[in-house]
């Protein structure tokens, strides 16, 4: 056996392994539960939204069920781990495999079929702007981001358009105008303008140059990560690689209980006791319902003395020294394993329900 095979099977690899997807559990769902809270507070203090929109979720809802769902998972595999339960190890794997397998489908979709996503966000974006006074969490996300990228708008400065302060029919101070976040700044630390977009919208791009971004954020976003593209892939792999990792931890820790469950020299006292077997007189390590062989001329050894009643199971198999085996009936031991030290070889039983 080679040296990685023994580390394997040694208790090192396994407490490693376990210890680790428990650790890894319990910081996802205090992240989870972050988020829900966080977005609890944005989302239940300050303004609010005037009308639910379904459309157009909140950023705050959304936060909420991301949240929600991350620190759902991570418990089930933090109880799991924690209690070496097979059924919701397998269902903590098999939910983040699905999720993972649902987000690489969503970005070659969106690839795939850029037109149709761009045509989606610019509807979202529009829609957002309708409201934009009304949803106070869209307002800081859209003014940081045309602040960030130098844009204007979802497709272009035009779509404030549709906000019921920014159309030209208006009679406000905003009417026709666009936010002073679009506007094209001078100096770091100038005195912000907030009435530079007066009287934008009814003009050109020509002559705009200068005084306000013209160009649509969802442009200049797709611009910016096509130039950063060493950001781009590591946020990618910022959100893919620890659901990797969980789905190989879980992987790894749920194949060793399996091999473990599977194994000959285990018992499983649950199953014991609800098939009302009476262990309370055995010593699994192999002094009492086992006779001491002598080292040689060994004969098979014989079952516990005044086994206790219990149902009756299927015939186990009682395997001696030389090889032989013979069946037998009700609950006791399903076979021997050798056990050998100073004194000769000893026998002790395992169990089988």
């Amino acid at each position: 056996m080679s040296s990685y095979s023994k580390w394997r099977n040694s208790n090192h690899f396994y407490y490693c392994i376990k210890f680790t997807l428990n650790i890894y559990s319990m910081l996802f769902s205090l992240v989870g539960l972050c988020g829900c809270a966080w977005g609890s507070t944005r989302r239940w203090s300050g303004r609010r939204t005037t009308r639910w929109r379904a459309c157009s979720w909140p950023p705050a809802v959304v936060l909420i069920l991301l949240g929600l769902v991350m620190f759902t998972v991570s418990l089930v595999g933090m109880v799991g781990s924690l209690r070496d339960n097979k059924t919701l190890l397998h269902m903590f794997l098999c939910v983040l495999c699905v999720l993972l397998a649902l987000q690489a489908l969503g970005l070659i979709v969106a690839l795939i079929f850029e037109k149709k996503t761009i045509a989606l966000f610019q509807n979202s974006i529009r829609e957002g702007i309708k409201h934009y006074y009304d949803d106070l969490d869209f307002k800081n996300i859209l003014d940081f981001v045309q602040e960030k990228f130098s844009c204007c708008g979802g497709d272009e400065y035009k779509d404030w358009g549709v906000n019921q302060y920014h159309f030209c029919n208006g009679s406000g101070p905003l009417a026709c105008g666009v936010p002073y976040t679009c506007c094209v700044r001078g100096q770091v630390g100038e005195v912000v303008n907030t009435l530079c977009g007066y009287k934008t919208l009814n003009q050109e791009r020509v002559d705009l140059d200068g005084l306000i971004h013209v160009r649509g954020c969802i442009h200049a976003v797709n611009l910016w990560m096509g130039d950063n593209i060493g950001i781009t892939v590591g946020i990618c792999c910022a959100v893919g690689l620890p659901q990797l990792l969980g789905i190989v931890l879980s992987c790894v820790f749920w194949n060793m209980l399996v091999e473990m469950s599977q194994s000959a020299d285990m018992v499983d006292f649950r199953l014991l006791k609800r098939a009302g077997f009476e262990y309370g007189e055995l010593d699994l390590a192999g002094r009492a319902g086992a006779s001491a062989c002598p080292a040689t001329g060994a004969t098979c050894p014989s079952r516990p003395p005044n086994p206790s009643p219990g149902p009756p199971s299927r015939p186990a198999r009682i395997a001696g020294p030389s090889g032989d085996s013979s069946p037998s009936t009700g609950p006791g031991p399903s076979s021997w394993v050798q056990d050998g030290d100073r004194s000769g070889t000893r026998w002790r039983a395992t169990f089988e329900v």
